[in-house]
């Protein structure tokens, strides 16, 4: 099934538009289909962000075992030993 399709009108400069129409023209498109791609990557670089930033919070919540089980078994001067 296709989804609805919702027309707008744009305001664009006219020097901007008559070189988005040629670069329409040189990829075998429409403008519409031009500026519909460029769109929809945008929204899915947001929603892929949007995703990430959610699981690195999901991490945040859970400690990463280090193995010590909450102990410290170092001291600062054992650490700075050469």
């Amino acid at each position: 099934m296709k989804e609805p399709i919702q027309n707008i009108t744009l305001s664009i400069p006219k020097p901007v538009l008559r070189k988005v129409k040629i670069l329409a023209v040189e990829r075998q498109t429409s403008v519409s289909a031009l500026l519909t791609g460029l769109l929809e990557e945008i929204v899915e670089r947001e929603d892929a962000y949007a995703a990430a930033r959610e699981r690195a919070l999901v991490r945040l919540t859970r400690p990463v075992n280090l193995g010590t089980r909450g102990r410290v078994t170092w001291t600062r001067e054992s650490l700075h030993e050469r």
